[in-house]
């Protein structure tokens, strides 16, 4: 689904990827970890062209990001994003930020985008909020929200870019709560987060990276039961042991 061949990229003279490889395949749930700085949130975003990079190629379900032929709006309209801090429109009801890109972007029309909208809005829980705007709702209903317009788009695979780090802890849990009926069901998903629990529950593979390189990539069970790098082990330690 996802094939990540040797990306490098630069912000000016810094270098903040460096031969970045892996792959996802279709149903896989793979969680991106590592400390602050270390390129995962960059990494995640050049998946969907929202960070452009210098050397190397993505592609995504077959199409090349690097091709100057590929429509970068119309891949990005089928691979759904979730950001840090939800990116609702503040000034639109609920169901109006759910059903906006599927008449502008996929050409739906008003009732079919609704019924979408709200199917999706009632599987992550909050129905009772669709006339509502986002500044009346908690932080983790806005997440859900964006979960919920996210999948409205009828995705081919699901980017997570730290959906819980901007949430106080008590809402955490609601969001990870969708997260993992989604990879219960077979959605394909790239997830930078820190959650080490959820990486355990529902994660095929981790990708640890540091200094923007991709240290390990590993099964689960061999990244918590025995990471092959000294950066890993060290990582490991100070975030499971608290």
């Amino acid at each position: 689904m996802i094939e990540i061949k040797n990306i490098s990229k630069w912000y000016g003279q810094f270098q903040v990827l460096t031969e970045c490889t892996t792959s996802v395949q279709k149903g896989e749930v793979i969680v991106v970890c590592g400390p602050s700085g270390s390129g995962k949130s960059t990494l995640i975003k050049c998946v969907n062209a929202l960070e452009p990079f210098q050397q190397g190629d993505i592609v995504v379900n077959g199409t090349s990001l690097s091709d100057p032929k590929t429509d970068l709006n119309k891949l990005r309209s089928h691979v759904g994003m979730v950001f840090q801090n939800f990116e609702l429109f503040p000034h639109m009801t609920i169901t109006q930020n759910l059903t906006i890109a599927q008449e502008k972007v996929l050409g739906r029309s008003k009732d079919e985008a609704r019924e979408k909208g709200l199917k999706f809005l009632d599987r992550v829980g909050l129905m009772a909020q669709a006339e509502k705007y986002p500044g009346q709702l908690s932080g983790g209903q806005q997440q859900r929200v964006a979960i919920a317009r996210a999948l409205a788009m009828d995705p081919i695979c699901m980017l997570f870019d730290e959906p819980t780090s901007a949430l106080d802890p008590e809402m955490v849990n609601e969001v990870l709560d969708v997260m993992v009926e989604l990879a219960k069901e077979g959605m394909t998903m790239m997830c930078v987060t820190h959650e080490m629990g959820f990486a355990r529950s529902v994660a095929h593979r981790v990708i640890f990276m540091d200094h923007g390189r991709i240290v390990e990539d590993a099964s689960k069970d061999d990244f918590f039961g025995k990471p092959r790098s000294d950066r890993a082990q060290q990582f490991l330690a100070k975030i499971l042991h608290h």
